[in-house]
């Protein structure tokens, strides 16, 4: 006689696509000119929906990266190994363009088509996003410089992917090697060095603290030349197909980020092409920083979807005490609000995409200087609070490894950290409206855009203004950065929404978190008056 049957619990969220489910990504897709890449990102919301893929997502973070240091007749090989679930998933993503099809295509909203590939692939499984995104990061830089672009250009746009370090191959991906042991965020304090050798082309010499994905087919890396810090391109492989001198001494062993390998590696004479002027390697590698802060936003809400999504699912499907939990007033306000990050986040990120095309006025540039800084911040510093409120609704099935939100939860707080942590977002804040006074008038034009539209939103408009100008004028600047770039990103997705969301999200955002009756510090204290119910339904 069996003891019991199986009832009140969730069915496995499958079979679904989650380019389709994901509302206000379809919204933003749509607003900011790429519609036309509807029909690609249907279908790769359908695969990331999958239950194979999500089979894959967990393997690839239970089988953790492997270190190879020598073959078995002793011979230094430097390898990474990764279980095959990996190998697949990046593959796909690299086959759908979630790596460079913005350079690749640069037409209107091609960065907003590639930041919803990316962030559908990332939702389910987010290891693999790091080298993606490095690799369109680095795409632009490289192409700035002839010498080194026509060979690797090519590779980079490909679609397809090759796990394999061999000669001839046509495709590649991307990594970089920027932190050392003594600096950390403080590059200028590295050590590496790089000694000419001819033909544009330097020995580096020196230990990185922080590889990330050591397996890729390049890295941009800064080290000290004569002129001073200064940035190259290094190849896993030499010319004439001998493996460089790069050598992985560990891997880290890290909270999340688990399907990822990062690493330590020592550089022992291996030789790199120079990138742009001596001494001036920060000046060449910050466009790639900038575009992979881009890419912190949109991993973190990537984050976010997955996590509420999640939430959403389970308390549509339990039912406690008589009721489903959606319909329990308590439960519907939490979904509501962890939605709430959801919309404000989604529409900054998108609009911030699309400031990075081709096509974007000098204006739209100067926005997104500032803008991605500010969001890079706020999003970053929403992720892991938000990962633990959705990781509760779910109880104790949300704190087991058969669910994904625990992976998630150790996942979030990587992206604060990755390309500067708080506080170096926030003293970078400061530097651009001293050094940059356009990007604050562009910031500023485009949040006074949503004037009028709300005397809420209004009212914090003029409190981030004038605390502007306090700052400007303060000589303990640095201590009140961090409210200065909160009150910045509340004001940018407060203005978004309340020009584009239905009029529940707006208002529930403004309410919630600019209004005087706004909620605590924690989610689900939702004022009086919002309409949780229909928040909540776009989750």
């Amino acid at each position: 006689m069996s003891t019991h049957e199986v009832f009140n619990q969730a069915p496995a969220r499958v079979g679904i696509d989650e380019y389709a489910a994901n509302v206000a990504l379809v919204e933003g897709v749509t607003r900011h000119d790429a519609g036309w890449a509807a029909t690609a990102l249907h279908a790769t919301g359908t695969h990331v929906g999958t239950a194979e893929f999500q089979h894959h997502a967990r393997r690839a973070n239970r089988h953790k990266p492997e270190l190879r240091t020598h073959d078995r007749w002793g011979h230094r090989i430097d390898e990474v190994e990764y279980d095959p679930s990996y190998h697949r998933i990046i593959s796909a993503a690299v086959a759908d363009g979630a790596h460079t099809s913005a350079v690749a295509d640069p037409r209107p909203g091609a960065n907003v088509a590639r930041a919803a590939t990316f962030m559908l692939y990332a939702q389910i499984e987010p290891g693999h996003a790091c080298p993606v995104s490095m690799t369109h990061s680095a795409a632009p830089v490289i192409a700035q410089h002839s010498e080194v672009a026509a060979e690797w250009m090519p590779r980079l746009l490909s679609r397809s992917y090759s796990a394999d370090l061999a000669p001839g191959k046509t495709s590649a991906l991307f990594g970089t090697a920027m932190t050392e042991k003594q600096g950390g965020s403080d590059v200028r304090a590295n050590t590496t060095v790089a000694v000419p050798i001819g033909g544009g082309r330097y020995e580096l010499t020196g230990h990185k603290w922080f590889c990330s994905a050591p397996m890729s087919d390049g890295f941009l890396v800064l080290a000290q030349a004569p002129g001073g810090l200064s940035c190259f391109l290094l190849p896993r492989l030499r010319e004439d197909g001998t493996r460089n001198a790069m050598r992985i001494m560990r891997l880290k062993d890290k909270l999340g980020n688990a399907a990822n390998a990062s690493s330590e590696v020592e550089y022992a004479g291996a030789v790199g092409h120079l990138l742009g002027e001596e001494g001036r390697g920060v000046r060449t590698i910050i466009e790639m920083v900038t575009n992979t802060r881009l890419d912190c936003i949109l991993g973190s809400l990537a984050g976010m979807r997955q996590s509420v999504a999640e939430a959403a699912w389970h308390v549509r499907h339990r039912a406690a005490f008589g009721r489903m939990l959606i319909d329990q007033p308590a439960m519907t306000g939490v979904t509501a609000d962890l939605q709430l990050e959801v919309e404000g986040v989604t529409a900054a990120a998108l609009r911030l995409a699309r400031a990075y095309d081709d096509d974007a006025s000098a204006q739209d540039t100067a926005f997104a200087r500032l803008g991605t800084a500010v969001m890079k911040y706020w999003a970053c510093k929403r992720g892991p609070a938000h990962a633990a409120e959705a990781l509760e609704c779910l109880g104790g099935n949300g704190y087991t490894e058969d669910f994904p939100l625990a992976m998630r939860y150790r996942e979030q707080p990587v992206m604060a950290v990755w390309e500067g942590s708080g506080n170096v977002i926030a003293l970078d804040v400061l530097r651009t409206l001293s050094r940059e006074p356009e990007a604050f008038e562009a910031f500023d034009a485009e949040v006074t855009s949503a004037r009028g539209a709300d005397v809420r939103l209004d009212a914090h408009l003029d409190r981030t203004r004038a605390l502007v100008r306090s700052v400007a004028s303060d000589a303990a600047t640095e201590g009140r950065a961090r409210g200065l770039v909160s009150a910045l990103a509340l004001a940018l997705q407060g203005a978004l929404l309340v020009q584009h969301a239905p009029a529940a999200v707006a208002d529930g955002f403004i309410a919630s978190r600019l209004g005087e009756d706004a909620g605590g510090f924690l989610f689900g204290e939702l004022p009086a008056g919002v309409d949780a119910a229909a928040i909540a339904a776009r989750g």
